[in-house]
């Protein structure tokens, strides 16, 4: 139904004096005079008028409200969260009906389009119906006013202490709130106070602003709002808690709509036509309200909740959203921003099937996967075995489990650190071909007083002697994963440059023990055996260095953010070139073997993970297998130039429940399966071969 034209608006901006006259009135009803001296008026008027402007709070004119902050997935509609003080959305007046616009004005301020900010017929008439009552039964804010008391007692710029002032009721401040109003009609339009105040005004139940109220009554948005809605929505402001259909008394709720639709009759902004039909519709209550943080975050299957989870400690770091840990979170909870993240919903899907497939939900072990995009840093998934949640079962945990944080430091994650040693070793000038006699127990220079030790000297072994044992190359060494090839590899280079290594392809140390044995590595040669907790975030991102030819990529949670205005906030890429290209191509050539694939100059002879090739329809990838002693972690990487995928097997309350061997295959799978969701099915680009020089020396 459409209503009849509206009256022109008329705006009154009659100098100090009107202005002036309409604050004096107030000031006489509030202190219960009858007249104020017009030669008070005519005394004070340019002198009042320059006060005002000067002593204007600046925040009126742009009210800083609390807003949601709205998190979405990578396709920028699919919501994952919101994060929220106050369940606010400004919107524009351009995206409020018309009815809704009509019908607030009805509701609470009929005289907004004749009145200056203060409406002196309002306050004569409340006057003598709250003295003939002998109690305050009717009040005379306009919208301007309220506007002004809302702002104030909102900003969060002000000390609790002001926004309780903001709402006294004390002559005092009444009169200021005045003051503020008429000077605000002064300096704003009548459709910029009714925009501000449809945006910061509360409906009850949690819903601040018009937009708030349109979603959680109907479930629907401020520009859909038809008559009936509009009038029972404005109906709610007098008393939200009370007339509130959601959280408060139905009946009530109606009651109030039925007289804002007599209001707007009256009016002659509906025709007693439309009125009697908005009476009769029949309306159909939502309630629905929107997530609120991690824990409340859409995709609870696929656990979403882990990604949020990164993705609100990697706010906490960006100083761009305020100086403290605090002020970040106030802003991401306040700030009205639109977050578009790099998050993939189909590959956070797939990881978190293939992790359940592996190990159920109530499994006490844990098989964490997470996806990086290679050359940006892009995090696609973080999946685990468990739902993000506070409970106590064994399936629901908030500990970031996939990308590490707080007491969280990740798993040790067996060979796929010898990585770290082949890219040390082709920077210092070793080839590929490089073979040295591999056997199955290889005594060190480096003391060892644990058990198992050769003469006090650190003699790690082969875990399968007849098909590792023997000359070995880069390529076959890695493809079989020789423990004792790669330990004699990190003699020669020391156990401090690839340390350095793989400091610089993102490996935190976050452990303390870790730490502490990386300020003095000298004499680490089980490192090369990956001794050190890594999350599986840490692991695809180095091995997605190797896939973009040597360029790191911090790992990064978002693709664009804009703030409450719509003004997009930088979001900076932390890359780095930290390995030449070729010395990338090599070790991605040699990262060839273990996955059943073949070198460029074909020296590959056995994998340990040789059903990756079949999983991925023999396109390119490549990748490491892990196993830590006695099988305590089992772990994959994976890798095409365009996806790292890495998971870790483990039991992340007991590192000591071994997972044992037979997962291992499993893990590759989970892990391989992951990464062919995330490549698609469509060819994509293969690998650039090493030169000859890398691979064979000059």
């Amino acid at each position: 139904m459409t209503s009849p034209a509206p009256r022109a608006p008329r705006r009154r901006r009659g100098g100090a004096l009107g202005r002036l006259s309409g604050v004096l009135l107030l000031v006489g009803t509030l202190v219960g005079v009858a007249a104020v001296p017009v030669g008070a008026v005519l005394t004070a008027g340019a002198d009042w008028t320059k006060k005002q402007q000067d002593q204007l709070p600046s925040q009126l004119l742009a009210p800083p409200t609390a807003q949601v902050t709205r998190i979405y997935a990578n396709d920028g509609k699919t919501l994952i969260t919101t994060f929220y003080d106050e369940d606010r959305h400004d919107v524009a007046l351009g995206q409020i009906s018309k009815t809704m616009q009509d019908a607030i004005v009805a509701a609470e301020d009929t005289r907004f389009y004749e009145h200056g900010g203060v409406d002196a017929r309002g306050v004569a008439r409340a006057f003598v119906n709250d003295t003939q009552s002998g109690g305050a039964q009717q009040g005379a804010s306009t919208l301007t006013m309220q506007v002004v008391r809302n702002v104030l007692k909102e900003d969060p710029n002000l000390t609790p202490q002001e926004r309780i002032d903001a709402t006294a009721d004390t002559p005092a401040r009444k009169l200021k709130e005045a003051e503020y109003a008429i000077e605000l009609e002064h300096r704003l339009t009548k459709q910029q106070i009714l925009q501000n105040y449809l945006n910061i005004v509360y409906f009850g139940g949690g819903a601040y602003g018009v937009e708030a109220a349109a979603r959680r009554v109907f479930g629907t948005t401020p520009a859909k709002l038809d008559l009936a809605q509009s009038a029972l929505i404005a109906g709610i402001v007098q008393n939200p808690d009370v007339d509130n259909p959601i959280s408060g008394d139905k009946t009530k709720a109606r009651a109030r709509q039925e007289y804002v639709l007599a209001a707007m009759a009256k009016a002659g902004t509906i025709t007693p036509a439309q009125q009697q039909a908005a009476l009769k519709e029949k309306l159909t209550y939502s309630g629905a309200t929107q997530p609120n943080g991690c824990i409340d975050a859409h995709g609870a299957t696929d656990g979403w909740g882990f990604f949020c989870d990164y993705l609100q400690r990697w706010w906490d770091q960006q100083p761009e959203f305020g100086k403290t840990v605090d002020a970040r979170e106030d802003a991401l909870r306040r700030g009205g921003y639109t977050v578009i993240t790099t998050l993939d919903p189909q590959i956070q899907k797939e990881a978190a099937k293939e992790s359940r497939a592996v190990y159920s939900l109530k499994n006490k072990k844990t098989l964490p996967i997470a996806v990086v995009e290679p050359g940006s840093g892009k995090v696609a998934a973080l999946a685990v075995n468990r739902h993000f949640s506070n409970g106590n079962s064994t399936s629901e945990t908030t500990n970031p489990l996939v990308s590490g944080g707080g007491s969280v430091y990740g798993y040790p994650s067996g060979s796929t650190f010898k990585m770290f040693t082949m890219l040390t070793a082709l920077e210092a000038g070793m080839p590929l071909n490089s073979v040295y006699d591999s056997p199955a127990k290889l005594t060190t220079p480096w003391p060892d007083g644990g058990p198992g030790n050769c003469g006090g000297m650190y003699c790690p072994g082969n875990d399968n002697p007849s098909w590792m044992d023997g000359p070995r190359s880069m390529w076959n060494g890695f493809g079989r994963s020789v423990n004792t090839y790669f330990v004699h590899l990190e003699e020669q280079v020391g156990p401090a440059a690839v340390v350095a290594e793989a400091k610089k392809l993102g490996i935190a140390f976050s452990a303390p023990a870790d730490a502490q044995l990386a300020r003095n590595p000298g004499s680490w040669g089980a490192f090369t055996l990956g001794v050190i907790d890594v999350t599986p975030l840490e692991l695809a991102s180095a091995y997605a260095t190797v896939a973009a030819e040597g360029k790191y990529c911090k790992p990064l949670p978002v693709q664009s953010i804009k703030d409450a205005t719509g003004r997009a906030v930088p979001v900076a890429t932390e890359c780095k070139q930290v390995l030449s290209p070729d010395v990338a191509r090599a070790a991605t050539d040699a990262a060839r073997c273990p996955v059943g694939e073949q070198s460029t100059y074909g020296k590959c002879d056995g994998g340990t993970a040789a059903q990756v090739a079949g999983i991925m329809g023999g396109r390119p990838v490549a990748g490491k297998t892990g196993s830590t002693e006695n099988n305590m972690t089992e772990t994959f990487v994976g890798f095409t130039r365009t996806y790292a995928a890495a998971g870790i097997a483990n039991d992340p309350v007991n590192p000591s429940d071994h997972v044992g061997s037979s997962v291992e295959g499993l893990v590759v799978n989970a892990v391989a399966h992951t990464l062919n969701t995330a490549v698609g099915s469509d060819d994509y680009p293969g690998f650039t071969p090493p030169s000859s020089a890398i691979a064979f020396g000059s």
